[in-house]
């Protein structure tokens, strides 16, 4: 069996990918730069970055399939060029390597970000959208990167594209910034919401979706892998439950909060450290991110279950290795 390349097995849902390919018995290989570790995971190491198109070929030698999952996840960053040339340059590279060696299929690991939202109504695969709709860096190159997914499969290049909603569960490392939901929340810094929504999907679920699309995905198609339509109220609600806590009560008008974002994204510009409330994720929540995953039901069988035991398994993660203190 020839071996498959995993991007991103070194974060939270690459780790999820690469750990459901072990255990379905591909021989996995994973790309991780040198400071880099892969835990828990039975997996050939290579080492490599997306922005050095020689480590890629190296990378890509021999695979059949190659799983992009890697991505400059941040909803700030000081210098925003750095994610243009991970998640924009890095996947042009990867896709370039992976078909000079002749692989079989791609999937390529985009986001719901990248997905349009109706002014009412759920957004699916072929609600219009546009650059221009992309609030901040990260949505924007992504947006990018994804164009550049579809040009390749345009050309004949074999590419599926899944576009997960919001991940949650065990191995978030980071964390990632709906991670960091949770774990704010868990260490009392969350003690108000904004009216926001997302749709939660358990990871577990998102990783075999991700095998899925390569299985029986169409060639140049988006699928949206999601489950569960929440507010953020409800996502707080029940992590309460969850954890045997207090959900907050105190909804902060929009305008504050982005006055807040402004005000913390301004401040870590000058001192150099991650903004408590950047202004970009505010902006993002203007607008519920809901959406339907009936495509991907339909034609990838893709299944999950729902929100509640995802959020169970994240809360118990963070608490059991030091992010959150215990029950």
């Amino acid at each position: 069996m020839k071996p498959v390349l995993v991007t991103g097995a070194t974060g939270f849902l690459g780790w999820h990918v690469a750990r459901l390919l072990g255990e379905r018995g591909y021989r996995v290989r994973a790309l991780a730069r040198p400071a880099s570790a892969l835990r828990e995971l039975d997996a050939e190491r290579v080492e490599g970055d997306l922005r050095d198109a020689a480590s890629l070929d190296r990378a890509v030698e021999g695979c059949g399939l190659v799983f992009h999952v890697a991505a400059d996840y941040r909803l700030w960053a000081r210098d925003e060029r750095e994610m243009y040339r991970s998640n924009v340059d890095g996947t042009r590279n990867l896709l370039q390597a992976a078909w000079k060696a002749g692989v079989e299929r791609v999937v390529y690991t985009s986001t719901v970000g990248c997905i349009g939202i109706p002014a009412s109504g759920l957004g699916d695969e072929e609600t219009p959208v546009s650059l221009e709709d992309m609030a901040g860096a990260y949505k924007r190159s992504k947006f990018r990167a994804e164009q550049v997914a579809l040009e390749h499969a345009g050309q004949g290049m074999p590419v599926v594209i899944v576009n997960p909603t919001a991940p949650v569960g065990d191995h978030d490392f980071k964390p990632t910034p709906t991670g960091r939901i949770v774990v704010d929340y868990l260490t009392g810094r969350m003690p108000a919401y904004v009216e926001t929504g997302l749709n939660v999907v358990d990871a577990r679920d998102t990783a075999l979706g991700h095998v899925l699309a390569a299985e029986r995905g169409r060639e140049g198609q988006r699928y949206i892998l999601g489950s569960e339509n929440l507010t953020l109220r409800r996502i707080l609600e029940l992590l309460a439950e969850l954890s045997g806590g207090k959900a907050p009560r105190v909804r902060i008008p929009y305008l504050v909060a982005y006055a807040a974002g402004m005000v913390s994204t301004g401040w870590a510009r000058v001192t150099g450290g991650e903004p408590r409330a950047p202004l970009d994720a505010v902006r993002m929540a203007k607008k519920k991110m809901w959406v339907s995953w009936e495509k991907a039901r339909r034609e990838l069988g893709f299944a999950p279950g729902g929100a509640v035991d995802a959020l169970g398994r994240a809360v118990e993660w963070f608490r059991a290795n030091g992010y959150a203190p215990g029950s």
